[in-house]
């Protein structure tokens, strides 16, 4: 059964690789077939090397300064719905993220991660 506790820590590490936009430590969090849907409806990157090269992507490529904390936490089951708010700069323009993610584990890995999202210029 999922806990509190490791879902915690696995935000927390999910929220370091992004702050310090680590490829290496974001995948570490993963399954290695996991799924990482960034929009709903496009196709999820698929498996380590895929959320890898996503995070090079976008993450190192075009994001920065980037602080994010974590709102609300709710679990159900082996599934984590995670609400946190993030400030960053994207290419340039600082924005600020809402985000609700689904964070369906297995064991003390993400199995599947589904965000939506939304951003404001500030």
């Amino acid at each position: 059964m999922l806990t509190e506790d490791t879902a915690r820590r696995v935000i927390d590490t999910y929220f370091r690789a992004w702050e310090t936009q680590d490829p290496a430590l974001i995948v570490t969090i993963f399954t290695e077939n996991a799924t990482y849907a960034e929009r709903a409806f496009e196709e999820p990157h698929r498996g380590r090397t895929g959320i890898a090269a996503y995070w090079k992507d976008k993450v190192v490529g075009d994001e920065s300064d980037i602080r994010c904390r974590l709102l609300s936490l709710y679990l159900d089951g082996q599934t984590a719905i995670a609400e946190w708010e993030a400030e960053f700069a994207d290419l340039g323009v600082r924005k600020l993220m809402r985000e609700v993610a689904i964070l369906e584990f297995d064991g003390d890995k993400i199995a599947s991660l589904r965000e939506y999202w939304q951003t404001k210029n500030l």
